[in-house]
């Protein structure tokens, strides 16, 4: 369909709630997942939430094989997932660098689960349901986030911790937001 603009980081409309899919199998549903799609694969996303791209509904979408932007990264199926609910395996947290397509050139350190169960269905109401760990955990959290209003700088522990990647990773070849 159509590569959308990504909101940024002071934009409102990332602070908001996201609203529920109540149909599948739609037009808008379809529409919407095909512009996610384009427009995470043109800025090599891992992820992205709608609301990144200006719609309040409860749909995200990641998927990784290799991206220069996460170099170390081991492979995340892609997936469509609406409607999720997280839930932690246990309490094991383990800070890890993130950055994020709605607050370009930067990086911070974030306390995420470690072992994650998510569940949800797919674009045509299937229901999904996984138990994942390590960066997988992590991106479906981070892009979960989104749904609920929160971008990753506000789960920062240190702000010390929190900067330009330019600066952070001086000697790294990584790839900027």
């Amino acid at each position: 369909m159509a590569i959308k603009p990504v909101l940024r980081m002071g934009d409102p409309r990332l602070l908001e709630p996201s609203k529920p899919i109540k149909k599948f199998r739609t037009a808008e549903l379809r529409n919407l997942i095909t512009d996610m799609r384009d427009t995470m694969a043109s800025l090599k996303g891992a992820g992205l939430a709608a609301p990144q791209i200006g719609v309040n509904l409860q749909v995200v979408i990641f998927g990784i094989e290799s991206n220069p932007r996460y170099p170390d990264a081991e492979s995340v199926p892609f997936t469509i997932l609406v409607n999720p609910k997280l839930t932690p395996v246990d309490k094991e947290i383990e800070e890890g660098w993130e950055g994020c397509l709605s607050v370009p050139g930067m990086r911070g350190l974030v306390p995420r689960f470690l072992n994650l169960r998510y569940q949800g269905f797919d674009e045509n109401g299937k229901k999904i349901d996984r138990t994942v760990d390590d960066f997988h955990a992590r991106v479906v959290q981070h892009e979960c986030d989104h749904l609920a209003g929160i971008l990753y700088p506000m789960r920062i522990r240190d702000m010390r911790n929190f900067g330009y990647t330019a600066e952070l990773f001086p000697d790294e070849d990584i790839a900027d937001d």
